[in-house]
């Protein structure tokens, strides 16, 4: 998981890229011919959201798991193919969801970046959220609370007796 819909205002579908890799929660722009494509923070380039689904064209950028178990009891477990598309959750309508405005949370982060809150957010290279400002110059959102364990809410061991899902940030979408 790498987006986290906290408070959806404006969601959208477009057509996406088939060449692209691009997961939930990177940043998007569209090519010339109206597609979904991954951002990069060059000069010149408008950013439209954050990616809500994740489209795949490799089994090595998501870890795959080949069977899920169906069924409670041993005796009654039956393994089944978990997904036949390789987690390309774009793979039968060829859209994707792009978020544009509301408060979400996100791991999808620079390597060494470590927002701030309240401080602008822009595209990294990598369609990434960065806190440095890149040759576009767009801000792309506000930083609502810094990077840090984030808490699953199910009941475990680790943060507040909860299981954690790992470091996110909060961020406000102002696209």
């Amino acid at each position: 998981m790498a987006l986290i819909e906290k408070f959806v205002v404006v969601a959208n579908h477009y057509p996406v890229h088939t060449g692209e890799e691009i997961l939930e929660g990177m940043l998007v722009k569209l090519n010339s011919t109206g597609e979904v494509i991954l951002a990069t923070g060059a000069s010149g380039e408008l950013c439209i959201g954050v990616a809500g689904d994740t489209k795949s064209i490799s089994t090595s950028a998501i870890p795959v798991t080949n069977n899920a178990v169906i069924g409670a009891p041993h005796e009654t477990q039956q393994f089944v193919n978990r997904i036949s598309d390789t987690f390309d959750e774009t793979k039968a309508s060829g859209r994707m969801t792009v978020y544009q405005l509301g408060t979400y949370a996100s791991n999808m982060v620079e390597v060494g970046q470590t927002p701030a809150v309240n401080n602008p957010l822009y595209v990294g290279g990598n369609g990434k959220f960065t806190a440095t400002p890149s040759a576009s110059g767009q801000i792309v959102g506000y930083c609502t609370k810094a990077l840090g364990v984030y808490d699953s809410g199910v009941p475990g061991t680790d943060v507040n007796g909860s299981m954690s899902l790992g470091s996110y940030f909060e961020f406000k979408l102002v696209i």
